[in-house]
C-alpha cells in the first residue's frame, strides 16, 4: 500500500517539531503547496524553494540574501518513502541552526507513516469497513489509492450510484441487543449484497446498497422492517456515488428523524418539507420555536400533531382523542391564547406545522 500524509498528520507533525526548535515549520507538498504550517496564514501557498526541493530531489538551504516566492531563511529537505518523495519539510530560521531540526522531522514523519501503514494492513476486515464508511460519512482523510483498493475488493464501483442505509435500534432494546437481532441484520445485508456495512455503538447500523439493487429489493427491505418493527426503524437516503455517501447518510438522518409515529421504515426520496427545514440553521430554528412553540405544554403539542394529522379536521380529532367538539375547540382556543398562532386559521396553522416539524 502506498504510504501517506493527511493533512492532520502533517499538522501535527509541525506542532511536534515547532515545541521543539521553537521555529515556524511547513510541510510542502511536491508542487509546492503548503498544506500544514505552524503559521496558519500560509497553508494553501505556494513555496517557491519547497517545490524546488522535490523536483531536485536535495536539501536546500535559504540564507538571508536569497529570494524566492513564499519563502524565507531555513532549510527545505525533501522526505523519501520507498525511494519517493512524497514531500518536503521546511524550517523557518538560520539553516545552521534548524537543519537538525529538520531532520528530526524526517524522521518522525516516517516512523508516523510506517505506524500508519501497520496499523492499515492489522485492521480486521469489519474494522476496515467501518473506518472507510465512517471516514466518508464525516468526511475524514482516507488516502485515495487505500479507498479504491479497498472498494475494487469489496465489488463497489465507484461510478454507480448507491444508497446508505440506517438501521436504528428502539432505545428501549439497546441493553439487550439480542444476538438474533444481529444475526438478522447480517443476513439482511447479505441479501441486500451490501458489502460496505457496519455497526455503530450503541445502536445503529450503516449500510451501501447500490440504487440498483435498492430498486429490485425495496419489498424485502420493507418487509424486514415490518418484521422487526417491534426492534428497529430503517431510513434509506437518497441514491449518490460512493465518495459523495456523507449526502446519502444526512437525508438518511433526516428521514429517521421524521418518520412518522408508528412506522418503522422511511426513504429520503418521500420527504420534501423535512430536508428544507434540516438546512435551516440552528439559531433561526431556535427564534422561530420561541415565536411559536415555547409557551405551550406537552399536552398542547400532542394536540397540535394529532389536529394535524388529521387534516385539521375536528371531526377526526375527536375520533383520534376520545374528547368532545367543545373540548377540543377550546383547548385549540387556548392554544391560541398562549402562542398567538390561531391552528384554525391557515397562515397560522401553517407556521406551527412547521414550528412541529423542526
Amino acid at each position: 500500500m502506498t504510504p501517506y500524509i493527511t493533512r492532520a498528520l502533517a499538522q501535527q507533525i509541525v506542532d511536534t517539531v515547532r515545541d521543539l526548535c521553537g521555529q515556524n515549520v511547513n510541510f510542502i507538498d511536491c508542487s509546492g503547496t503548503i498544506f500544514a504550517s505552524t503559521d496558519e496564514s500560509r497553508i494553501g501557498t505556494f513555496h517557491e524553494i519547497g517545490r524546488e526541493a522535490a523536483a531536485s530531489g536535495s536539501v536546500i538551504e535559504v540564507r538571508e540574501n536569497d529570494h524566492f516566492t513564499g519563502t524565507q531563511q531555513g532549510v527545505n529537505l525533501p522526505i523519501y518513502h520507498n525511494h519517493k518523495i512524497i514531500a518536503v519539510i521546511g524550517i523557518t530560521g538560520n539553516p545552521d541552526d534548524v537543519q537538525k531540526y529538520a531532520r528530526l522531522a524526517e524522521r518522525i514523519t516516517r516512523l508516523l507513516i510506517r505506524e500508519k501503514e501497520l496499523d492499515a494492513f492489522n485492521r480486521t476486515e469489519s474494522e476496515k469497513k467501518s473506518y472507510i464508511l465512517r471516514g466518508l460519512i464525516d468526511h475524514e482523510d482516507i488516502h485515495p489509492e487505500y479507498l479504491r483498493e479497498n472498494l475494487s475488493r469489496w465489488n463497489i464501483d465507484e461510478k454507480k450510484s448507491c444508497q446508505l442505509l440506517r438501521l436504528k435500534i428502539h432505545s428501549d432494546n439497546r441493553p439487550v441487543l439480542s444476538a438474533s437481532l444481529d444475526n438478522a441484520v447480517s443476513q439482511l445485508f447479505k441479501q441486500l449484497d451490501c458489502q460496505l456495512f457496519t455497526f455503530v455503538y450503541p445502536d445503529e447500523y450503516l449500510a451501501v446498497i447500490e440504487e440498483a439493487v435498492f430498486q429490485r429489493k425495496r419489498q424485502f427491505l420493507m418487509d424486514f422492517a415490518q418484521k422487526y418493527k417491534d426492534a428497529l426503524w430503517i431510513a434509506v437516503g437518497n441514491p449518490a456515488f460512493i465518495h459523495e455517501i456523507y449526502d446519502s447518510a444526512f437525508s438518511a438522518e433526516i428521514a429517521l428523524k421524521s418518520m412518522p409515529a408508528g412506522c418503522s421504515y422511511v426513504e429520503a426520496a418521500s420527504l420534501d418539507l423535512e430536508l428544507i427545514l434540516a438546512s435551516i440553521n440552528s439559531r433561526s430554528k431556535k427564534a422561530f420555536l420561541a415565536k411559536t412553540l415555547d409557551k405551550l405544554s406537552s399536552e398542547d403539542l400532542k394536540l397540535l400533531h394529532i389536529y394535524f394529522s388529521c387534516d385539521m379536521s375536528l371531526k377526526k380529532t375527536c375520533e383520534e382523542t376520545f374528547l368532545h367538539k367543545n373540548t377540543v375547540q377550546y383547548r385549540l382556543n387556548q392554544i391560541y391564547k398562549k402562542c398567538g398562532c390561531n391552528p384554525r386559521e391557515f397562515r397560522d396553522a401553517v407556521r406551527l406545522y412547521l414550528a412541529l416539524k423542526m
